[in-house]
């Protein structure tokens, strides 16, 4: 015969606290596989959806209703900033992690005023993966010391410590990214859902802003931003 207690017990173990359910964006099909199983190992968590493009990944959030979302920010067919804010605008319960190889002081601000409740870095351990989902779930804001305190020296020294780049807006330091990783007016066109003449207008008012005086003058300092924006953090 079992006593009250024990049925408690056995009720409560048959009926487990449900995990958190996290999806996935990420276009490299190895490192979302590798993602997918970190989560799935977690205890309380689990991968409910996963995709590898922009297009059509709100449409499979809203139906997953994940509680966060792990967006990479450089998607071959978008950006995962601009997905980051129709997320929040879609439904602002889901929170999102912003994952990138690019060092923090380049998306880091970018993707919290965006709506991310975090940053991380792609080349971060895995325990700092698991940390940071677990920080955003609990409802606060994850990013990692360094990128901290580099956050707050920012914003105590103002506007004057602000680079050049940091005058580009979201578009446009997006197609400025892919300038630098080689794409033609087109192939940038294509990958952002932008027509030619877009693209060519982003283009000129990336050079009016850095200073800029001609087209190859644009693609080297592209090119010089997009490696050293990829080497890891000192």
């Amino acid at each position: 015969m079992i006593c009250d207690g024990e049925a408690a017990d056995a009720a409560t173990s048959s009926n487990p606290k449900p995990s958190h359910r996290i999806f996935i964006v990420d276009d490299h099909p190895l490192v979302r596989r590798g993602l997918v199983s970190l989560v799935n190992d977690e205890p309380g968590l689990e991968v409910c959806g996963e995709i590898g493009t922009f297009q059509g990944a709100l449409r499979k959030i809203l139906q997953a209703q994940p509680d966060l979302v792990i967006v990479d920010l450089s998607l071959k067919d978008g950006h995962g900033l601009d997905l980051i804010k129709q997320v929040r605008d879609a439904n602002g319960s889901i929170r999102t992690l912003a994952l990138s190889i690019h060092d923090a002081s380049i998306f880091a601000e970018r993707a919290l005023q965006a709506g991310a409740a975090g940053y991380l870095n792609k080349s971060c351990a895995n325990e700092e993966l698991a940390q940071a989902i677990r920080q955003i779930l609990d409802g606060r804001i994850y990013l990692c010391p360094a990128d901290s305190d580099w956050l707050l020296r920012r914003a105590s020294q103002g506007e004057m410590a602000t680079p050049d780049i940091d005058k580009l807006s979201d578009r446009e330091l997006a197609v400025f990214q892919r300038i630098g990783e080689g794409l033609t007016t087109r192939q940038i066109a294509d990958q952002l859902s932008l027509s030619h003449k877009t693209v060519e207008t982003h283009r000129e008012r990336i050079k009016k802003k850095l200073g800029l005086t001609n087209s190859s003058t644009l693609m080297r300092r592209a090119v010089e931003w997009v490696l050293q924006s990829a080497e890891p953090s000192k």
